[in-house]
């Protein structure tokens, strides 16, 4: 899996790509995580238009992202999931758990209000 990140708007916008499967880079990407909730980033937009396979351990990526914002009152919302992901989220009730939106506009909207 890659991933850029960028901020804007004091949300955290991450676009991820590949296959998330939690291997070494799902520690780079909590320690981003935690360095931008420190510096009081409190909301973020995860793109995920561009991964083709989650697994358990992707998934427990997600929760933990999510549960490190929602502990410090923020939010996640997920961005346009392919439809394999959006599957998945429904098979495993995450979709009642996340926001999921479609553009990050909607993203922006959502985590401004």
């Amino acid at each position: 899996m890659n991933y850029t990140s960028e901020i804007k708007d004091q949300i955290l916008f991450l676009q991820l790509e590949g296959d998330l499967i939690g291997e070494t880079n799902g520690l780079e990407l909590m320690e981003l995580v935690n360095d931008k909730i420190n510096s009081n980033i409190l909301h973020a937009a995860i793109d995920l238009s561009s991964v083709r396979y989650m697994n358990s351990s992707g998934i427990g990526v997600l929760i933990t992202l999510l549960t490190k914002f929602r502990n410090k009152s923020g939010e996640v919302v997920l961005v346009n999931p392919s439809e394999q992901i959006k599957k998945l989220l429904i098979i495993t009730k995450l979709n009642s758990i996340f926001t999921i939106v479609d553009t990050q506009a909607q993203a922006i909207e959502r985590l401004q209000k």
